[in-house]
């Protein structure tokens, strides 16, 4: 070969290879994406809420009257009888001090008072003698009558006077009387709570029955302490009779319905508890969120399944997890929600074949916020894209990362 020859060879070889390097370089390279099988599982629609127990029947027991709450040495846990165990007692409290012109309106009041009666018992003295003379009048006529020395009008004029001053003798009594308690009430202004702690031999107290058999749930008042009548003094109520109060969006609660079957978990033991939904109120109410956010709330009530005895270790205003199951289902084909896309208004998923993104519309049914149930569209085993991005077209080249 002329030298002409082997230079064009080497030429050509060598454009051939920077070719070939070119043709790999700008060849396009399969997505990389992440692949995931839709596969049969157990589902379950949720709505999932914080919830707290509470007796089902909570007494509140307050003060019938004003008074001095004496100090209690019953706790908070201890069991009660009703009608038999005193859980409060009241005894009347002590007056307040005075100040310096009510005092000395009611010294002048007690002088004032004591005067009145010293006028009255005059005038009781006065009414006495009257009647002694009036009786002594009295007999002097009927001897004179028994002689018809006088007339029998005049002896009846006698026992009028005498009746008469006998009657006035009873209202000037009953006026002194009247006077006598007017001083002890006067004199009663001017008692001091020392006055009064010196001369209370025991205590008059109203004492407060418990209402019904259980336990002291919670104590509002531990200390003595003067209290106003409707005041709350403690909480009674059966620790074993237990429910559970959740406050759900009203968007959930129309969804809720009694006998709904609950799972209530993050109450502190090993395993969930089961519950029914036993009520859902009819009334909602505006609630601020931690966000700030009004937001409309509906209480719903549920109940225990569990034997009273297994739920010893709860009590009154524990925090409780509550799942409300709204569907379930043991075996369903369900796909992640992040696999799902809107293509022209129809759920979408791209499926992996041989290599290759190839875009399939399905029929979408429940989803638990993670995954999706498919009611049509894919078979258990198709490996689906999941968070597919915007390079990922029907018939690319795909491949999964490791």
């Amino acid at each position: 070969m002329s030298a002409m020859g082997k230079r064009v060879a080497i030429w050509a070889t060598v454009a051939t290879m920077v070719t070939l390097g070119l043709l790999l370089a700008f060849r396009p390279q399969p997505v990389l994406v992440d692949v995931t099988a839709a596969r049969e599982r157990e589902m379950l629609v949720t709505v999932d809420e914080e919830g707290e127990t509470r007796v089902r029947n909570k007494y509140v027991v307050s003060a019938p009257v004003t008074g001095l709450l004496q100090r209690s040495d019953l706790k908070a846990g201890d069991d009660v009888i009703a009608d038999e165990t005193i859980v409060a007692r009241i005894q009347p409290h002590d007056p307040t001090l005075l100040d310096p012109r009510s005092q000395a309106e009611a010294q002048a009041a007690v002088l004032a008072a004591e005067a009145a009666r010293e006028l009255a018992s005059a005038e009781l003295e006065q009414a006495r003698a009257n009647m002694q003379f009036a009786a002594a009048e009295l007999r002097r006529a009927r001897g004179l009558a028994l002689k018809n020395t006088i007339s029998e009008r005049e002896v009846d004029e006698a026992e009028r006077a005498y009746k008469t001053t006998r009657a006035v003798v009873g209202t000037a009594r009953a006026a002194l009387e009247v006077r006598d308690h007017e001083l002890e009430r006067a004199r009663a202004h001017l008692l001091s709570p020392a006055d009064v702690q010196r001369s209370r031999d025991a205590c008059e107290c109203v004492n407060v029955m418990a209402p019904v058999t259980g336990s002291i749930l919670q104590l509002h008042i531990e200390s003595e302490g003067v209290v106003q009548i409707g005041t709350p003094l403690l909480d009674l109520g059966d620790p074993e009779q237990l429910e559970i109060m959740v406050e759900l969006l009203s968007s959930d609660a129309v969804k809720v319905r009694p006998g709904d079957r609950v799972i209530l978990e993050g109450w502190g033991g090993e395993k969930p508890l089961p519950g029914t939904v036993r009520r859902i109120e009819p009334y909602g109410y505006t609630k601020v969120s931690a966000l700030g956010i009004e937001e409309q709330r509906v209480r719903a009530l549920i109940d225990f399944d569990t034997p009273p005895g297994e739920l010893e270790r709860l009590g009154h205003g524990y925090r409780v997890q509550a799942r409300i199951v709204l569907w379930e289902s043991s075996s369903t084909l369900a796909a992640p929600l992040t696999a799902l896309f809107r293509d022209g208004g129809q759920w979408t998923v791209f499926v992996e074949r041989e290599g290759r993104a190839v875009k399939r519309h399905v029929e979408v049914g429940k989803n638990d916020g993670i995954h999706a149930q498919i009611v049509n569209g894919l078979q258990s085993g198709d490996r689906v894209v999941v968070n597919p991005s915007e390079s990922v077209r029907d018939g690319v080249r795909i491949e999964a990362r490791s």
